[in-house]
């Protein structure tokens, strides 16, 4: 059973990671080389790639690869590599003196993690490309999720990891909406079908047991831990269903409201959230708040799942390790 994003069909996810260095990437590529792309950022501090180019008002409708990475500004030239795969695929927008494949996507801050001074880029981009496949996703502290964390609203020292997730609903008429997403929030993530928190800030640096965080947020003059900037939410939506730029857009404007329903504080100075929407297939007629509706509720899920399946590393714990050591 595949309950992931590749379940929408007409796109590709593989993941890398650097070897023994806990950062990586991940990209989702089209088979048949293409697919409509919107995208909106909310986040104050966002790192991207190719974003202006999703622009309704600008020329290019379609992208053919999409990659989300760690290493902070060093992540982007993940870029440099997917392109040049795409590029010998042959895949890219004809401007009439060559092919140039199109790419977007967006970095977190992984730094507080991987200190090596090593960082995702071209070559591991194309083993990301090797290992993309129409398979579930593997998720958790995989890929652009290998060194997230969340929970930074009083420090790094009381983090929990975190990861990537990613589900899929299907709707009336076979209508597809999946999510793919790298959790590195500054805030805390909660589960709004109980409203208990899932994952967040740490009573301690050395506890394993989650604080009362908003009886201490309302006694601050100020956060701490922005110097890092090490905050951020990003990630995709997809959809069988055919829309365009501008439609695809709306549905990324929409996606966000995942991120409201589970995490908090969000959309800071200080994150980088930022969702894109792809449309990979055909079936028409569905209408598009309806798709960004589905949206929100793939984001949610796929958020969750982030800190459910994250795995401890660098002595932060996770979800799994919760209450094991005590206050």
């Amino acid at each position: 059973m595949n309950d992931t994003i590749t379940e929408v069909g007409g796109l590709h996810v593989g993941h890398a990671r650097l070897d023994a260095i806990p950062s990586g990437c991940t990209v989702i590529v089209f088979p048949d080389g293409t697919a409509s792309a919107g995208v909106d950022i909310r986040g104050g501090a966002p790192g991207t790639c190719g974003t202006d180019t999703l622009n309704p008002l600008n020329l290019v409708e379609r992208i053919d690869g999409l990659f989300f990475s760690g290493g902070s500004a060093f992540g982007l030239s993940v870029a440099d590599g997917l392109r040049q795969c795409l590029s010998e695929r042959g895949t890219g927008f004809d401007t009439g003196h060559g092919v140039i494949p199109i790419v977007s996507g967006a970095i977190i801050f992984d730094l507080g993690i991987n200190t090596t001074g090593n960082y995702p880029g071209p070559d591991l981009a194309e083993t990301a490309l090797r290992n993309a496949s129409a398979g579930p996703v593997l998720e958790g502290s995989v890929g652009a999720g290998t060194g997230a964390t969340v929970g930074k609203i009083f420090g790094f020292e009381r983090c929990m990891k975190s990861g990537l997730g990613s589900s899929c609903i299907t709707a009336c008429g076979g209508v597809k909406v999946g999510a793919l997403v790298v959790v590195n929030s500054f805030g805390e993530v909660y589960d709004p079908s109980t409203g208990s928190k899932v994952a967040g800030a740490r009573k301690g640096p050395q506890s394993t047991e989650l604080a009362d965080s908003i009886p201490e947020i309302m006694n601050l003059s100020c956060y701490r831990g922005f110097s890092n900037t090490e905050n951020t939410i990003i990630g995709a939506v997809a959809t069988n269903a055919r829309l365009d730029k501008t439609q695809l857009t709306k549905v990324a404007q929409m996606s966000h409201d995942g991120l409201a329903r589970t995490v908090f504080p969000v959309h800071t100075q200080y994150d980088g959230d930022t969702i894109f929407a792809l449309s990979c297939g055909g079936v028409q007629g569905i209408e598009v708040s309806l798709i960004g509706t589905l949206a929100v509720l793939a984001v949610t899920e796929a958020i969750l799942r982030a800190v459910r399946k994250a795995t401890s590393i660098a002595g932060i714990p996770a979800v799994a390790n919760l209450g094991i050591l005590g206050a």
